[in-house]
């Protein structure tokens, strides 16, 4: 526990560093713990030390968390691929889910969160490097997505989300968050509603201070918060 909290730590001083930097609000950036393949005692003790934001990459995972941790007022991020035949679960469970990609998954997630009682944010994952092992929606493919967003019910666009391509390189990584707040602007210079336009998630524990500099609202940190993950052998 004393290890998370220390963790936790360095990562917020971190983030307030990175915006001094950038001469924005530290306040304004929102560190969502990445608790994918940790267990449920690490949650807690990152949420006694204060963290009330998680994010999960697999909704199974995700809701047997979920379940476990109901005693705790915590928000759940979704911030992994979601497949359209578990929209319905996702729509119903999560407070944000950050891979949007397409018009029906924004329908089907809005449907479930109504049938629900829900109101979950949506930020859309964007594909700014083409690569075909990711996810994500091309930069022509967004007006789409924000016209389907104009007629949600239950739930609301907020934003855009990126995974650039792995690299230790940070300035090859901050090309990419550059990139994505110009094309954040762009879309409210062609009139998207700025509310649907707020929040930029990008930047992981390897990154995450050089995207808070080119301006990232939500960060996704996950080992150097929790420490090295261990992955089961196939």
């Amino acid at each position: 526990m004393s290890d998370i909290r220390e963790r936790l730590a360095r990562v917020r001083d971190r983030i307030a560093n990175a915006a001094r930097r950038a001469r924005r609000d530290p306040a304004s950036v929102r560190l969502v713990a990445v608790s994918k393949t940790f267990p449920i005692q690490d949650i807690r003790a990152a949420f006694e030390a204060g963290q009330r934001d998680f994010g999960e990459n697999k909704v199974q995972e995700a809701l047997q968390k979920i379940d476990a941790a109901r005693d705790l007022d915590a928000a759940w991020h979704l911030v992994g691929h979601l497949q359209s035949n578990k929209a319905r679960k996702a729509g119903a469970s999560f407070a944000f889910i950050h891979s949007i990609d397409g018009v029906d998954l924004v329908k089907r997630l809005d449907e479930a969160a109504a049938s629900a009682g829900r109101r979950p944010e949506l930020l859309v994952q964007v594909d700014l490097a083409g690569e075909t092992t990711k996810h994500g929606a091309r930069p022509d493919e967004l007006a789409g997505i924000f016209e389907a967003a104009r007629q949600l019910k239950a739930a609301r666009l907020i934003g855009l989300m990126l995974l650039p391509p792995a690299t230790e390189d940070l300035e090859g990584a901050r090309q990419y968050f550059t990139a994505l707040h110009r094309l954040r602007d762009d879309l409210a210079a062609r009139g998207i509603d700025q509310m649907m336009l707020r929040e930029l998630s990008m930047g992981m524990s390897h990154d995450f201070e050089v995207a808070v500099e080119e301006g990232a609202t939500i960060v996704r940190v996950g080992s150097a918060i929790f420490g090295e993950r261990h992955y089961a052998q196939p």
